[in-house]
């Protein structure tokens, strides 16, 4: 089944039209209005009522995909993330799920942190985050999608607050796979043994938080970190989650750390993430200045991922410019999908960022449908284009990533399929410059690209 149709469906099964949730329903309503300004409006919204009445019935199914294709209803970009936003919904743990009561209030932490506990390994991964917390919260809440208007742990934290967290990933962990509980499975909570989770989320204060940190730099091989910065729609438990199956599935034997501004983590609150990743940035490349001068890594690699590369392109220019001396000590700057207008990023961020060791890879798509979306909304084209639009500069490693199996919505193919992570794999472990990885050259009149192997 297509998104849409698949979306309609779960609705329906879970009581829509008139026994949903709300949550559910006001999806499920945004999908019917979406669909109400094409002119075979009528004819869609009568395949939905017949699916209503029997939505076991895979021919009903089939006359809605049918009917939805016929239409290019899936080439709208409001119906499609009304869509993924209803299955989002759906695949989130539910607060009201039965026999709450009767479930631990935090998740099991194992017993020897670092190690392989029963199935499942764990991951410690870093944070700086300048959400709003509430240390009273379990793990996966200590963070919201607010900015933080109260100063952090301590005299030197300003608005940001530190600290690390565990992270299981099951032994079975397929590579590239974030692995998360699921509704349709009746898994009310996530399982370690099963799912990537979030076990525990410390608050330290500055002093800490870089005691610790320097600790597992000086431990590993390369003395090497890496500091990732999400996109939008991202929550702080998703981003923490994400770090750590990065961390493992490159084998990294640094520290691990992310940045987490407050990003919503709705489909829904694209403009509001586009005002807090602007709001964020000061506080980026603050955290990267001090990160950079304090941790006592020889090896620190920055990887962003769709609005996150917003902050982290511009925080690091700003670097390259106030402190280029300091900014050498970056091993390789990774942008993944990246929101930003290409006119503005080839113009005035990329040549700043031309000034590191290393070239600056860029993972780019044109499948990609939430970047799509934003050269919708903004009009122009964005840095994370390719096919016709694919960026060419000077300094810029550009990879077209189109051709990679992506991930749901098309939007996380960075981290969500082997060929890409393969790529970050053997340019994070053996610093493999584009023509020594498993890549194919493509020659325009405009410079040259690379292409993942068929």
């Amino acid at each position: 089944m297509d998104l849409i149709t698949s979306a309609v469906v779960a609705a329906i099964e879970h009581g829509a039209p008139a026994h949903a949730p709300e949550a559910v329903l006001s999806h499920y309503r945004q999908i019917q209005a979406a669909i109400g300004k094409f002119d075979s409006a009528s004819a869609i919204l009568a395949a939905i009522a017949a699916l209503e009445a029997d939505p076991a019935d895979s021919r009903l199914r089939l006359a809605l995909s049918t009917a939805l294709a016929s239409a290019r209803v899936p080439d709208d970009m409001e119906t499609l993330f009304a869509a993924q936003g209803l299955l989002d919904g759906l695949q989130r743990p539910s607060p009201q799920a039965p026999d709450v009561e009767a479930l631990p209030a935090t998740a099991p932490a194992p017993v020897d942190k670092g190690a392989v506990a029963s199935n499942y390994a764990v991951v410690k991964v870093y944070f700086a985050t300048d959400r709003q917390r509430d240390v009273g919260k379990p793990p996966a809440q200590r963070f919201s999608g607010e900015r933080s208007f109260t100063a952090g742990h301590g005299a030197d934290d300003g608005p940001l607050s530190y600290g690390s967290c565990d992270i299981s990933i099951p032994r079975d962990h397929r590579m590239g796979q974030l692995e998360s509980p699921s509704l349709w499975r009746l898994e009310w909570r996530a399982d370690p043994d099963k799912r990537v989770t979030l076990l525990s989320a410390e608050v330290q204060d500055h002093a800490n938080f870089f005691a610790a940190l320097k600790t597992q730099i000086r431990a590993s091989a390369g003395k090497s970190a890496f500091v990732f910065v999400h996109g939008y729609n991202v929550s702080f438990e998703d981003a923490a989650r994400r770090t750590g199956q990065m961390a493992y599935d490159l084998g990294f034997d640094g520290a691990p750390v992310f940045y987490s501004w407050p990003s919503r983590g709705d489909v829904a609150g694209y403009t509001t993430d586009e005002n807090n990743i602007e709001w964020s940035t000061p506080h980026i490349a603050a955290f990267l200045a001090d990160f950079l001068a304090r941790s006592e890594a020889a090896q620190v690699y920055l990887v962003g991922h769709s609005m996150g590369n917003r902050g982290l392109a511009r925080a690091v220019a700003e670097l390259m410019s106030a402190d280029p001396q300091l900014a050498q000590r970056i091993t390789e700057i990774i942008l993944t999908a990246p929101d930003i207008d290409a006119a503005i990023f080839k113009h005035d961020i990329a040549p700043k960022l031309a000034r590191a060791r290393n070239p600056v890879t860029l993972y780019a798509s044109s499948q990609d449908l939430a970047l799509a979306a934003s050269k919708a909304v903004h009009g122009y084209p964005r840095a994370g284009d390719s096919g016709a639009g694919m960026l060419i500069v000077a300094g810029v490693e550009s990879i077209d990533a189109s051709g990679v199996d992506t991930s749901f919505m098309k939007h996380s193919y960075f981290a969500e399929k082997r060929s890409a992570l393969s790529d970050m794999f053997y340019l994070i472990r053996n610093q493999a410059r584009a023509d020594q990885r498993f890549l194919d050259p493509v020659d325009t009149p405009a410079g040259r690209y690379w292409t993942f192997k068929a």
